[in-house]
């Protein structure tokens, strides 16, 4: 099942963000191409248990499907804590 190796990947891109900007992961987005290979279903199932163990506890998951192969992380939103934001 490779869409457990692409989630781990998306981990670990998520955490080299949080390196540079530190605060509570709250949200992931990631853009899934309809001919990316990529099972949506599944892929979405490893995204939520590699997204329930630290240091991303809590942090939930958003698919979204769009034409062509693409795979990428979309967005990171983060609670950094301060009040302004």
């Amino acid at each position: 099942m490779h869409e457990m190796s692409l989630a781990m990947e998306v981990a670990r891109l998520v955490e080299e963000q949080m390196t540079r900007h530190p605060g509570r992961l709250l949200r992931v987005g990631v853009l899934v191409g309809d001919d990316a290979g990529v099972e949506p279903d599944n892929f979405q199932f490893c995204l939520e248990a590699v997204f329930q163990t630290p240091p991303f506890t809590g942090a939930q998951t958003e698919l979204t499907r769009v034409p062509g192969d693409v795979l990428r992380l979309d967005y990171l939103e983060v609670d950094d804590g301060r009040p302004d934001d």
